[in-house]
């Protein structure tokens, strides 16, 4: 519950949670969204455009399908229509971009974004540029102006949601709240979404939200709140958390539970650079081994049909090539005695240790749901009540549960069960050290 100023002496209060229903029930009323927490994360996302200078970063938001007609566009009409100030680049020049940006920024939006970074893409590296750079303050854009002989500090900080066909580059979406839209099925429906008839009543819903939170930017702006993830998704999502706080009742609730689910949407979906790929299926094969030659792991690697290791080569990575890219980790063979082997160069468990603590992802086997450093993490911060969702007769609210679980994955992050490696032949054992 907040307040915001009716004139100079009166504050009414506001039920925060209540608009923010309004605004989650008018959204799913034109567009049907992969799932109940896209619609949860969208709500926030709009909502915490409405108070942009309390933020240090903009979170992105990425609007995603993998073909046409998945709705992607008619949700970027809807945000255009509740978020604050929305500024439109189709068409616009990335000079005019750049000036629209203030201390108070717009609301970027840009349809067909895979024009921008798609294969087609061509002379948008500005623009790129700016995307890249916004999503934290003081990463201005400088430029010479020759005509006064200085250099200028553009601002280049505002959120923005993008939507396109397939997926954004990596330096959007890990700061970004991801949707990944997708065709409506049979019996799926939504109400038509008209312009000029439906866009009014939207503008109306972001007037009141500009009025609730723009009355609290400086209690905003100095909020610390429980986040359940670190490093940069916690500054992604913590705009929308403050949010959620800041309107209480369920909202607390259904906030984390979005960033549980969507930060573990992506580690699952995430492409590893091939070096950490790399990495990732060397402890596969390693399985329980505390050693291994160099032939038998280079097999093993090479045996992957999907693996990238048989584009190395003729015959797939080499042993030279596979100690190039271990190098970098500080990982080298050595050779080493082996009982039905003789005396060959191979590597040691205990060498790649550190790199796959610090380097690999996670096994989620041992947990249903991990945080990132590997504990268990909590949906609701202990210094707020515990509240439980279910349906509300004048909200039409979907019970949810309090836990959000995540599938096991793979030594190659992959979703399933964690498999055992075939065991070598013969069995190796350590006779003796470095030779």
């Amino acid at each position: 519950m907040s307040t915001h100023p009716t004139d100079d002496t009166t504050r009414q209060p506001v039920d925060g949670a209540a608009l923010l229903d309004d605004v989650r029930d008018a959204l799913v009323r034109y567009v049907v969204l992969p799932g109940e927490h896209a619609a949860d994360a969208v709500t926030l996302w709009i909502a915490a455009t409405h108070a942009q200078p309390a933020w240090a970063h903009a979170p992105r938001l990425v609007i995603r399908g993998p073909e046409k007609r998945c709705g992607k566009s008619r949700l970027l009409d809807v945000v255009e229509a509740l978020c604050r100030d929305p500024f439109i680049t189709v068409n616009s020049s990335t000079a005019a971009v750049y000036r629209s940006i203030t201390a108070d920024p717009p609301t970027m939006l840009v349809d067909e974004a895979d024009t921008i970074f798609g294969p087609k893409a061509d002379g948008n590296e500005d623009l790129r540029g700016l995307l890249n750079a916004g999503h934290q303050r003081n990463r201005p854009a400088k430029r010479y102006d020759a005509a006064a002989n200085r250099v200028e500090s553009i601002p280049t900080f505002a959120m923005a949601a993008l939507a396109g066909i397939g997926a954004m580059p990596d330096t959007i979406e890990d700061r970004a709240v991801v949707v990944r839209m997708r065709r409506r099925a049979p019996g799926e429906t939504v109400s038509p979404y008209r312009h000029r008839r439906d866009r009014p009543g939207l503008r109306a819903l972001a007037e009141r939200l500009t009025e609730w939170l723009r009355a609290d930017l400086k209690a905003l702006e100095r909020t610390e709140p429980y986040m359940p993830v670190e490093d940069r998704a916690a500054d992604t999502w913590e705009p929308l958390v403050i949010v959620a706080d800041h309107a209480g009742a369920h909202w607390p609730e259904l906030a984390r539970a979005a960033v549980l689910m969507f930060t573990s949407q992506a580690e699952d979906n995430q492409d590893l650079s091939p070096k950490v790929r790399l990495l990732t299926d060397c402890r596969a094969g390693f399985a329980d081994q505390e050693v291994m030659p160099t032939t038998v792991l280079l097999e093993k690697l090479n045996a992957d049909p999907e693996a990238p290791w048989r584009d190395y080569g003729p015959h797939g990575l080499t042993a030279r090539k596979l100690g190039v890219l271990l190098a970098e980790y500080e990982i080298r063979s050595t050779n080493i005695r082996f009982d039905g082997y003789g005396q060959a160069k191979g590597f040691r468990r205990i060498d790649f240790a550190d790199a796959w603590e610090r380097y690999c992802p996670r096994p989620a086997h041992l947990d249903s749901r991990t945080s990132p450093g590997g504990g268990p993490v909590p949906t609701v911060p202990p210094s707020l009540p515990q509240v439980s969702v279910g349906r509300d007769e004048n909200l039409g609210r979907m019970t949810r549960p309090s836990e959000t679980t995540r599938p096991s994955l793979t030594s190659t992050n992959e979703v399933g069960t964690v498999g055992t490696a075939t065991p070598l032949k013969p069995t190796l054992r350590v006779v003796g050290g470095d030779q």
